[in-house]
């Protein structure tokens, strides 16, 4: 009995080692993975994620971008109550904020330099990295005021609808890019938690 009971749990464990991870096993590491390029398939994104216009009402002005963390959502305000939804990932517990800035920044493949208390927190990182296609930045940087925090693309496309950030918002690379050409300089961007009625 005990003899069948090893050889279950051995054949258990070699079963595992050869299959690949599942989605939710291999998410857990995908926040960091400075240099990993991502495969244009991956950047096909669920449907509900896809850039699209939608319905939506507010008192901003049209251009105005509006983040709602808990939805996962990106918009920029159109006329006629409508507005551009990019799906993002965003700030893991802990890392979530709200508040009122404007684009002070932009760039095109962004090198990146960890923030010091990253570096604290996952000493694995690299210093500096050079803009390119593995870069964790993306294509894209649009810089927050005078904050640690962007909205920027990602190497990693699979962590959108995800909260995995240190508080950055990312886009897969297309989408970036299409943000990037439609946004100018000293945009207000209104970032919020909890949807408003």
């Amino acid at each position: 009995m005990l003899l069948r009971l090893l050889y279950s749990t051995a054949l258990v464990l070699l079963a595992s080692l050869t299959m690949p991870p599942s989605h939710a096993v291999a998410q857990a590491g995908d926040a960091d993975q400075p240099g990993m390029i991502p495969n244009p398939a991956d950047e096909q994104l669920d449907p509900r994620l896809q850039r699209q216009m939608v319905f939506f009402r507010s008192n901003e002005p049209p251009g105005t971008i509006i983040v709602h963390t808990s939805e996962r959502f990106l918009y920029v305000v159109q006329p006629g109550g409508r507005a551009l939804r990019y799906g993002i990932g965003v700030g893991r517990q802990g890392f979530q904020w709200q508040g009122l800035l404007k684009i002070s920044r932009k760039e095109e493949w962004p090198d990146w330099t960890p923030p010091e208390e990253m570096i604290e927190r996952q000493p694995y990182l690299p210093r500096w990295m050079a803009g390119g296609p593995g870069n964790p930045l993306g294509a894209r940087a649009l810089y927050l005021g005078n904050t640690v925090y962007r909205i920027h693309g990602t190497n990693q496309p699979q962590t959108i609808g995800s909260a995995v950030s240190s508080g950055c918002f990312r886009l897969v690379n297309p989408d970036v890019v299409d943000l990037y050409d439609r946004i100018p300089m000293g945009t207000k961007v209104v970032v919020r938690q909890q949807p408003t009625l």
